[in-house]
């Protein structure tokens, strides 16, 4: 059988720019939590987890924040297919103001209830009070992360990728220099423990704000925002922002608050547990960032090809990416088994933490494999295609209907042992493969956003 792929070599070096850039930035900005994870595990075992805590916060979060960035990208690079910079314009700011609201509204909730927050995903009140510590400064990281979220996905939207690469790679040099000086007091600096690694990321999230601030209000030629564009929200641009993105914002809020419930599953079984699953998690995340990448440039690419209203070709764009899905999966499994014992090494852990954190990336090692393939159809090339929904039901059905109650009978009705209990949790990513190859090639969510005539 012939598959209809596309021969044009334009399009593969287009994909490989896109997810190769995309995949660095994200393996980069990852890198600031694997940093603080290795130097805080090596520091102290109770501040590793409740640093681990606070992360599950700042994962949910971070997972809003990305949500209303691409709701911006999905939007933004059908709009970019027909060169209509103006539209992308009054989007972003749009997406700003939703932004701002939501980190105002986290800042808030932690502020108030700073230990019931971190008390949610560890039981331990040595660990607790470690992560409280962490959050009373992580929690300012909040606005600065929200706004380079969304100015970055309006730089996505129209094929700029690598200011988020070099930006990344700044923010992670300086966490990773400010934790070597302040968590355990090296050339004199005070031993501050989790404090330091809170002030690094906190630095350096002020510092790649400020540098994506001045690159896209003042050196950007092809989207040209400008602080008065801040000043006007267009009404009908803002209604189709909010139905494309709010779909995608539910599906980030349950995929972050699911991913918070599977680490409390884990962290109120044992302390073995919530430490291990956290260095498993941090590994497994660093190569989850190709299918992240994938996904993402899968998104743009499909967006800006309906946006053009050149559908020609478009069942050849989607055959070609899905293979190409695949064989990120594979690679990326061989590659997690090979790296786990040189990565183990790193952490000054417990044995029983050791045999969890081993056999925990041996499951992840197959979870990453279903995933590549599944996370970018059906949030890359399904939502790319302006289907906002689908992602949002998929997930509600097999994460909140399935996979969570039969973890949580799994890990407290039947005890089973901790590896059962990160088997179901991570069930769902071997079984969304099949609707996504379903869905994906009926067609049937390819929608033209862009209006005929948007206003000026």
């Amino acid at each position: 059988m012939n598959l209809p792929i596309v021969k044009e070599r334009s399009f593969y070096k287009t994909f490989c720019l896109l997810a190769g850039t995309l995949i660095l930035e994200q393996a980069v900005i990852l890198s600031v939590n694997l940093a603080d994870n290795v130097m805080i595990g090596s520091y102290s075992e109770f501040s590793l987890a409740g640093v681990a805590a606070v992360n599950q916060i700042q994962f949910f979060i971070q997972q809003v924040t990305y949500a209303i960035s691409n709701g911006l990208i999905v939007l933004a690079s059908q709009y970019w297919g027909k060169k209509d910079t103006g539209a992308i314009r009054k989007l972003t700011c749009i997406a700003l103001y939703g932004g701002i609201l939501w980190a105002a509204l986290m800042f808030a909730l932690v502020s108030l209830f700073p230990t019931d927050c971190v008390g949610i995903f560890v039981k331990d009140q040595a660990a607790i009070e470690q992560g409280v510590q962490y959050l009373n400064i992580v929690r300012f990281t909040y606005p600065f992360f929200v706004i380079t979220a969304i100015l970055l996905g309006s730089m996505r939207s129209v094929e700029t990728v690598r200011l988020a690469l070099i930006v990344s790679s700044i923010s992670l040099v300086v966490n990773c220099s400010i934790n070597f000086l302040l968590i355990t007091g090296r050339f004199n600096a005070p031993e501050m423990g989790v404090r330091g690694a809170a002030i690094g990321t906190l630095t350096a999230r002020v510092l790649e704000c400020g540098i994506v601030i001045c690159y896209v209000f003042l050196k950007d030629r092809k989207l040209q925002l400008r602080p008065r564009s801040l000043l006007h929200l267009d009404r009908l641009l803002m209604k189709d922002y909010i139905r494309i993105a709010t779909p995608i914002m539910i599906q980030g809020a349950m995929w972050g608050a699911s991913n918070a419930i599977q680490t409390a599953i884990l962290g109120h079984m044992t302390l073995n547990a919530e430490a291990a699953y956290s260095i498993s998690s941090t590994i497994f995340l660093l190569l989850k960032v190709a299918a992240v990448g994938a996904c993402t440039a899968a998104s743009i690419i499909i967006g800006k090809q309906i946006g053009s209203g050149k559908k020609t070709g478009l069942k050849e764009t989607v055959v070609t990416l899905q293979l190409l899905f695949m064989g990120v999966g594979v690679v990326l499994a061989l590659l997690l088994l090979a790296i786990r014992e040189p990565l183990l090494s790193v952490y000054r852990i417990s044995d029983e933490t050791y045999r969890l954190a081993s056999a925990f990336i041996l499951i992840q090692s197959v979870v990453i494999c279903a995933m590549s393939y599944q996370m970018p159809t059906n949030s890359g090339i399904i939502r790319g295609g302006g289907e906002a929904r689908y992602g949002m039901i998929l997930d509600f059905i097999s994460i909140w209907i399935i996979v969570l109650p039969i973890s949580f009978l799994a890990a407290f009705v039947w005890h089973f042992s901790p590896i059962v209990v990160v088997i179901c949790l991570n069930a769902d990513q071997v079984f969304k493969c099949i609707p996504a190859a379903i869905y994906a090639n009926s067609y049937r969510w390819v929608h033209h956003l862009v209006r005929e005539q948007p206003a000026t």
